[in-house]
């Protein structure tokens, strides 16, 4: 963390909102977020460290060092949704099968439409470039969403995390496997 960890978590407030006007597919809005700083954001680090430790996943305990390095963390996910009725086989099911089939669970939930998540990946990039445009430090990390899933912090299908820091060199760059 860093002495601008308020003025961080205002930001990352801020990148809510652009990621919420990016494109998005027929202009149906999927996309649900939530800001974590201080105890939310500890609690997600350590969740992390469990899941290093449960799953002996390595990355799990490379990224909770980065949350806990970080002043905030913005996570964007998908809610569940319907076939958005392109039909254009995407999701391998096209959009009767994908209405139909069962919804499976593992890291994450699907079939999920392919529209909604190149929505998902617009608004991070959105917000991403945003945050560098604020001079903060980011990175686009899938096991912060992986663990929040898990964690239940947001109601998503997917859920990808963005940590976001000010310090004078960014906790993201050079680190080890």
């Amino acid at each position: 963390m860093s002495e601008f960890e308020g003025y961080v978590r205002r930001l990352a407030e801020y990148l809510m909102v652009t990621a919420q006007t990016a494109p998005k597919g027929r202009g149906e809005d999927s996309l649900v977020m939530r800001v974590l700083s201080g105890e939310e954001k500890n609690k997600l680090a350590d969740a992390m460290f469990a899941m290093a430790e449960r799953t002996g996943k390595k990355r799990y305990e490379r990224d909770g060092k980065n949350v806990e390095q970080s002043d905030a963390v913005l996570l964007v996910g998908i809610k569940p949704h319907r076939a958005m009725g392109f039909d254009c086989m995407a999701c391998g099911l096209g959009c009767k099968g994908f209405d139909a089939f069962s919804k499976q669970s593992g890291e994450f939930e699907g079939p999920n439409c392919a529209f909604k998540l190149i929505d998902l990946g617009i608004a991070l990039g959105s917000a991403t470039k945003n945050a560098a445009i604020f001079g903060l430090d980011s990175r686009v990390m899938y096991t912060v969403g992986v663990v929040a899933k898990a964690e239940k912090m947001l109601d998503a299908t997917v859920i990808i995390g963005v940590p976001l820091s000010a310090t004078a060199k960014s906790p993201y760059f050079d680190r080890k496997v």
